[in-house]
């Protein structure tokens, strides 16, 4: 069976660097990376009375976890702005609980920069926020901000198909 619909001939799966995340309507600029979408479904156990010889094992409650977003720093305010919308230093009056979450999509794109996947991640909000790394005179590195949402649930996004490589 061909691993790909449209481009039966294509071996090759896609790279993870090529990818766009989505809120509000517009595309977050200049991101260098977004941690895995995973959920965890615990394990329930049980033994029947009858035969305490067998365990029998059903689905418990499903986690999600929170997705890192990362960036170089530059003078956009994006990510500070959100993580200000939950913690903000004017204190709790200045928190608004019609823009603190929000729904955003997570698209992964082919080496032509077309989408070929995407993701909507539900109810998401800022629970940490890194606005600047460790600073190091002597080092060489760019400074990368972080936040990490928490979120209730994501799911693919099937409007998104595979389109016709060229």
């Amino acid at each position: 069976m061909p691993k790909f619909t449209v481009n039966s001939e294509r071996f090759d799966p896609y790279h993870s660097f090529k990818f766009k995340i989505k809120w509000d309507g517009q595309y977050v600029a200049g991101l260098s990376k977004c941690s895995a979408l995973k959920k965890t479904t615990e394990v329930t156990t049980w033994h029947e009375a009858g035969d305490q010889s067998v365990a029998h094992k059903i689905p418990g409650k499903t986690t999600h976890d929170p997705i890192t977003l990362s960036a170089g720093v530059t003078h956009d305010t994006t990510f500070e702005e959100w993580a200000n919308k939950v913690n903000n230093y004017q204190g709790e009056a200045a928190m608004s609980l019609r823009t603190f979450r929000k729904d955003i999509t997570i698209e992964v794109c082919n080496l032509q920069g077309k989408p070929v996947l995407a993701y909507n991640v539900y109810r998401c909000w800022v629970s940490e926020y890194q606005a600047l790394p460790e600073l190091d005179a002597s080092g060489n590195a760019i400074m990368i901000q972080t936040i990490k949402l928490e979120h209730e649930g994501w799911e693919r996004d099937t409007s998104v198909v595979e389109p016709a490589e060229t």
